[in-house]
């Protein structure tokens, strides 16, 4: 007898789940197995998939949506008593155009730094469209008066048509920024900033260890299913996102990063990073291969221990590296679809979104496939974040 074909559950009704987050049905067989304490921050029941999070010295929570098709009326938000408000206002999230310096145009992460600001990162690319001068920047939010005191935007040399702000990570004692360019469309590398005059430049321009890997040497596999970009009609073709997690060691001497589309992370010398005179080649032979991380990683960060942390769209987990190169499941559980950006905080917990991006329909034959809610999660750690000053 043939059977009917399902229909796909609308965004936001409920799953029938039990404890440990497996469907009903999956309770009397054995099943996989969750590792580690994840509890839930906040659940997003509505609006946009957010993509950042980053908990300032106080415990204020900070989270942000890109404009990759969902309605977003505001960019950038705080959670506030269990609801998401425009930060610092709507008038910084409502831009004229995607060339507008003095608004929000499409965030793609935010960052409190070790100075307890937020830095927002403004790709000026909604729906990864060609930036244009203006758009693309960093905002920095004093968040004692909630108001902007700085503006950095990028020179077209810097912030390129075709580039994608992805993360970034500070180092106050040197007063610079890193950001990883993933771009799916042109060159990948990564952009340092000079904070105090706000120049900037760009390393690693198109290195091979910035860039996508490709089928039939990597083919990631998220839910069951090879995670390609799958249009409504045409052929499947691998995802090609660039440098894209980064995190910088506890001591500020190297600085980690990885394309989305690999398994491989790298890492190279933060002293040839700042240094504006070094060659290509000179910066470029202070990359290190540290290797197979195991699976897809959107996000990186690091602790004050030193140890290295990995998201694992792959795997629904979050992976430690500890001090002796060891890797370790920090958690591990069927919740955690597409973990994003991970925000070591004041508290000693590991923060982090869990998106379903791989369930958007640019992955899904034009098929949204995502479900409500989006959430927050949070994991204790025993450590605190680098503060690099």
């Amino acid at each position: 007898m043939q059977g009917k074909t399902p229909k796909p559950r609308p965004v936001g009704q409920p799953l029938l789940r039990l404890s440990g987050g497996y469907p009903a049905w999956m309770t009397d067989q054995p099943s996989d197995q969750t590792i580690g304490e994840l509890e839930t921050v906040h659940t997003f029941d509505s609006g946009p998939m957010p993509t950042g999070v980053s908990v300032s010295a106080g415990g204020r929570i900070f989270v942000n949506y890109p404009k990759w098709g969902d309605e977003v009326p505001f960019t950038v938000a705080e959670l506030r008593d269990g609801t998401a408000v425009p930060y610092p206002d709507q008038a910084w999230n409502s831009p004229f155009g995607d060339d507008d310096a003095k608004a929000f145009v499409s965030v793609q992460s935010i960052v409190v730094d070790p100075a307890d600001r937020l830095w927002v990162l403004d790709t000026g690319s909604p729906l990864f469209q060609p930036t244009k001068p203006g758009g693309p920047k960093m905002v920095c939010v004093d968040l004692s008066t909630d108001t902007v005191v700085q503006t950095i935007v990028f020179e077209p040399d810097v912030a390129l048509p075709t580039t994608y702000l992805n993360d970034v990570r500070f180092d106050l004692g040197r007063n610079v920024a890193y950001i990883t360019d993933s771009s799916d469309q042109g060159a990948n590398g990564i952009i340092v900033v000079d904070l105090a005059s706000g120049a900037a430049w760009r390393k690693l321009h198109d290195h091979p260890s910035t860039k996508a890997e490709q089928p039939p040497a990597f083919l990631p596999v998220v839910e069951g299913s090879p995670f390609l970009e799958r249009p409504a009609d045409g052929p499947a073709k691998p995802v090609l996102m660039g440098a894209d997690g980064i995190a910088i060691g506890a001591d500020g001497s190297r600085l980690y990063y990885c394309p989305l589309a690999s398994r491989h992370w790298y890492s190279v010398s933060t002293d040839a990073l700042v240094d504006r005179s070094a060659g290509a080649d000179e910066v470029a032979a202070t990359v290190v291969d540290e290797g197979d991380k195991g699976g897809v990683s959107d996000g990186l960060e690091t602790d004050d221990q030193g140890r290295l942390y990995l998201t694992h769209g792959e795997h629904n987990a979050i992976l430690r590296r500890l001090p002796d190169g060891t890797l370790e499941t920090v958690v591990h559980d069927p919740r955690l679809l597409w973990p994003d950006t991970m925000s070591v905080a004041a508290d000693r917990h590991l923060y982090v979104t869990a998106n379903q991006l791989h369930r958007q329909a640019k992955y899904q034959g034009g098929t949204d496939r995502r479900q409500y809610p989006y959430s927050l999660f949070r994991v204790p750690i025993d450590a605190g974040p680098v503060r690099l000053v």
